[in-house]
């Protein structure tokens, strides 16, 4: 019998349930999916807490490697015996259980280079990463970003990217534990916001100029301090809201802190266009395949932990990528 997490209520992570599920076989356009590795995110939480709202009930997850065991009629993507990673957001959702169905369209084959374990801790981190790097902002050497949760799962792969393209990198922090993991990780400086001010120690480190782009996961807590460290021109990617969702704001706002712009994109709209998601892939794969990328796998759950381990996530205990083990 096949295992999953489910939830039939929005709320604090103890509204998840570990149960028996059947799994049955894929229609025309699936595959049959057995798990070896699954992938935990922030996102997650937004499923689970009702900020992203979902029908109920419903299974968590969007994330997972793992082998096909079974094909529909339609699929010619991939076969039986593949090794294969996905992530996306509705159309993937449920990957936290041990076997499942899943849309083939999703479904990327993983090179022998990348194990299930590195494949689930960062196809979402990764693809997350490759865009910001490559689609975003067209970046130069000598370039500076600002980098929120610079010891996080995307933090420390934007990070250590970003040194490949010779960019100065700001990283902040909220202990000084976590400043260690991003300093190791290519960030240039760290500021730790627990006690610093991080507008005006980014302007410090910068002649007052500021920097070029700031990719903002944290939201609402950190929007002030992450306008007021851009250069004029200079461009805010909200990526998150782990602190919560950022207040409306006049976007005169964005002309008087020097004629700002500002995205809030998502990773369903840089993979949709199929070319586009193998180009991406194929150069994140190319840069951890090579060790020019290192995939930190700091924690590891069991599927029936995952209450905990989305106690730790939110409370911001966790560094790098965690990884639920089938």
């Amino acid at each position: 019998m096949a295992k999953a997490v489910r939830f039939y209520e929005t709320g604090s992570p103890d509204v998840m349930r570990y149960e028996d599920i059947e799994v049955g076989e894929p229609a025309p356009d699936e595959v049959r999916v057995r798990h070896v590795a699954v992938g935990l995110n922030y996102a997650d939480t937004y499923f689970r807490d009702g900020t992203y709202p979902i029908p109920l009930p419903n299974g968590i997850g969007v994330e997972a490697a793992g082998v096909v065991v079974a094909t529909g009629t339609n699929v010619s993507n991939v076969a039986v015996g593949d090794r294969v990673t996905y992530t996306g957001f509705i159309n993937t959702l449920g990957a936290y259980c041990t076997e499942r169905l899943v849309p083939a369209a999703p479904l990327i084959k993983l090179p022998d280079t990348i194990s299930f374990e590195t494949a689930a801790a960062m196809t979402m981190r990764g693809l997350t990463s490759a865009y910001l790097m490559r689609r975003i902002y067209d970046f130069k050497a000598g370039d500076s970003i600002l980098l929120h949760a610079a010891a996080g799962g995307v933090g420390l792969i934007v990070s250590q990217w970003a040194k490949l393209l010779g960019l100065t990198v700001i990283g902040t922090v909220s202990t000084d534990a976590k400043a260690e993991v991003a300093l190791a990780h290519g960030c240039d400086h760290v500021i730790n916001y627990s006690h610093e001010d991080v507008a005006a120690r980014v302007r410090e480190l910068t002649d007052g100029v500021g920097v070029n782009v700031v990719f903002d996961s944290v939201g609402r807590d950190t929007f002030e301090a992450s306008l007021n460290s851009l250069r004029r021109r200079g461009l805010m990617v909200c990526v998150g809201t782990a602190s919560g969702t950022i207040p409306p704001f006049d976007p005169q706002l964005l002309a008087m802190k020097g004629s700002l712009y500002l995205t809030r994109p998502a990773l369903a709209d840089y993979i949709a266009d199929p070319a586009e998601k193998a180009a991406l892939a194929g150069e994140l794969f190319d840069h951890v395949g090579s060790g020019r990328i290192r995939i930190e796998i700091n924690q590891h759950y069991a599927l029936e932990d995952a209450v905990q381990a989305h106690r730790d996530l939110e409370a911001r205990k966790t560094t790098g990528s965690s990884i639920f083990i089938i």
